[in-house]
């Protein structure tokens, strides 16, 4: 079976973070592993709290997975630090870690910001560069290119920008009143649109991770970055289809839709 870490924050209400990365990693047919980076107290309506794991234990989590279930790709989410970072781009190199998906979490969908300000740039110099492809949302975007983005020629300015200077592939993803479910991947100086349907669920915490977990998923699995790509799109929209409605806020999406046909056997409706 291939296999997939995830080195992120927690979310106790389960939709996104860590727990949303194993379920999406598990529908997808991997097996899924994981590095703590924080404890998160949140929820649908937002962050209480966060408490940082130490670099020297998150150094001792990653040699654990990577000395005996070595990761056939590995996604990154929430690093709210630059220890955190120093370790995780550190250990990466060390194990010679392939199919890297960075997601550049920087702020919730409830708005919170997940990340300090001087560890955005630790962020761009040393974790960046390592990957395999990135997945920022618009504002995400405008962060990494110094660019306003407010139509989808400035989607293609901004991944352009961002690919040439971290020398990775980039999936910037659509939404933000700039399009409606289009994501741009930009590589080797040209771009690929990957169109999409927006489903109108404003159940949608943990839509990032999500995505950035199956692409990883699929990465594992041997599938080419493009395939990976439509892959992905395709298990999200079908975790929003589903139209979950949990939590007082943005909710989570279904990530097991596709195994209800299990879970509900047999049970009254």
């Amino acid at each position: 079976m291939k296999t997939a870490l995830t080195i992120a924050g927690t979310d106790p209400s389960g939709g996104a973070g860590i727990q949303a990365d194993i379920k999406t990693m598990t529908a997808n047919g991997v097996f899924a592993t994981c590095a703590v980076t924080a404890l998160v107290a949140q929820n649908t309506t937002g962050v209480k709290d966060i408490v940082e794991c130490t670099p020297e234990f998150l150094a001792e989590e990653l040699d654990c997975v990577f000395t005996d279930i070595f990761p056939d790709a590995v996604k990154t989410g929430m690093v709210s630090s630059i220890p955190l970072i120093e370790t995780i781009a550190a250990k990466l190199k060390e194990y010679g870690a392939k199919n890297l998906v960075v997601d550049p979490v920087m702020v919730a969908t409830s708005g919170d910001r997940l990340i300090s300000e001087d560890a955005v740039s630790a962020l761009k110099e040393l974790l960046l560069p390592l990957a395999t492809v990135l997945t920022p949302n618009i504002p995400e975007a405008e962060i990494l290119s110094g660019m306003t983005i407010t139509d989808t020629a400035g989607m293609e300015a901004a991944a352009r920008a961002i690919s040439e200077r971290y020398g990775c592939a980039v999936l910037c993803k659509g939404g933000h009143q700039v399009n409606d479910a289009d994501d741009l991947l930009w590589r080797n100086g040209s771009g690929k649109w990957f169109r999409g349907k927006r489903i109108h669920n404003p159940n949608t915490h943990g839509t990032g991770c999500t995505l950035s977990s199956a692409i990883a998923s699929n990465l594992a699995k041997g599938f080419d970055l493009d395939t990976s790509v439509e892959r992905a799109k395709a298990y999200i929209s079908g975790a929003l289809g589903a139209m979950l409605d949990l939590g007082r806020g943005s909710g989570p999406m279904d990530h097991m839709f596709d195994l209800k046909s299990v879970y509900c056997e047999g049970r009254p409706d």
